[in-house]
């Protein structure tokens, strides 16, 4: 006849495999140097199964919001996005589609902003589409209202891009010098 195992034993066991299913997200913080209105440190989440690393730290780089937002097709200030970051906005077509279309227009990446305006706290992960296709440009998720706000203060100022620094390391900032945005709690 079997043993049976210990109480503590069996919790644990149940512990680890419920949290073995878990994915915990991985954050990339940017930081808005101008506007000076919207000059807070934002959080994305990296695409989970497409997408480049960051392996250099951009101190000033544009954050170029693509025309039309959604980027699913040739994007009429393409122009202003090749070397720089590209602010699209969801929907429409598939996020690894909108990842390429970048790639495609010289951009060093994108960040992909929730279309639910009012969404400050859900991010969602980003896949590939199923097919074949890749991207080698890094992929990171937006909060809908963080890239409402950004795309609200360029439209108020009359500015075709904003200037980020892009990755920020938060971890070896004081608390009270982390300027995120105040609509949003981490």
């Amino acid at each position: 006849m079997p043993r049976a195992w210990p109480g503590w034993l069996s919790a644990w066991l149940c512990l680890c495999s419920a949290v073995h299913g878990l994915r915990l997200q991985q954050y990339l913080y940017f930081q808005v140097l101008s506007p000076g209105d919207i000059r807070y440190i934002f959080s994305a989440t990296l695409a989970r199964d497409f997408g480049g690393v960051f392996n250099t730290r951009y101190e000033q780089i544009y954050l170029v919001p693509t025309d039309p937002p959604e980027a699913c097709g040739t994007l009429n200030n393409g122009v202003f996005v090749e070397g720089q970051i590209a602010l699209v906005e969801r929907g429409g077509c598939s996020f690894l589609s909108k990842t390429r279309i970048v790639q495609e227009h010289g951009g060093r990446a994108v960040i992909i902003a929730d279309n639910a305006y009012d969404n400050d706290s859900s991010y969602v992960e980003m896949i590939q589409d199923g097919d074949s296709r890749t991207a080698d440009i890094p992929a990171l998720f937006l909060l809908g209202r963080d890239g409402y706000m950004i795309r609200r203060s360029l439209e108020q100022h009359g500015l075709p891009w904003a200037v980020i620094s892009i990755p920020v390391n938060v971890t070896s900032m004081p608390t009270y010098e982390l300027m995120q945005p105040p609509w949003t709690f981490w």
